[in-house]
């Protein structure tokens, strides 16, 4: 079980990673609208052109969704900290452990159940170049 300072603790890392995830999504959406993309899709000549174009900006828009995932995951940590639940296994409400909330605070999971749920959802709707 998590002490209140280590709750405290890990609450000030989750908040502080909200404000960072929120200035990376800021600076995604205000390059997005960069006129260099503009330019860049006014130049496509032929389809391997096209093609680049294609790339980049899907992967612009893979960096937006992967701040907007991660912004969503913190957002549901600091729900369960509101709540009294984080640092509990949504699966089988074993202690996660502070070990894991050190490397990744906004586990729901314990690691016996994020592995089956891993083996069982894992890479279901995620694309992959």
């Amino acid at each position: 079980m998590l002490t209140n300072d280590q709750i405290h603790e890990f609450k000030k890392t989750l908040d502080d990673g909200v404000l960072s995830l929120r200035e990376k999504i800021r600076l995604e959406l205000l390059q997005s609208e960069n006129q260099h993309y503009i330019d860049l899709a006014g130049q496509v000549h032929d389809v391997g052109d096209a093609s680049v174009a294609d790339l980049l900006v899907d992967l612009q828009l893979t960096h937006l969704n992967r701040h907007t995932q991660e912004l969503r995951d913190t957002d549901a940590a600091l729900t369960r900290i509101a709540a009294g639940t984080y640092g509990i296994c949504i699966e089988c409400n074993a202690s996660i452990g502070v070990d894991r909330l050190k490397v990744y605070p906004t586990a729901k999971r314990c690691r016996p159940c994020q592995a089956e749920h891993e083996k069982l959802y894992g890479g279901r709707g995620t694309p992959s170049l």
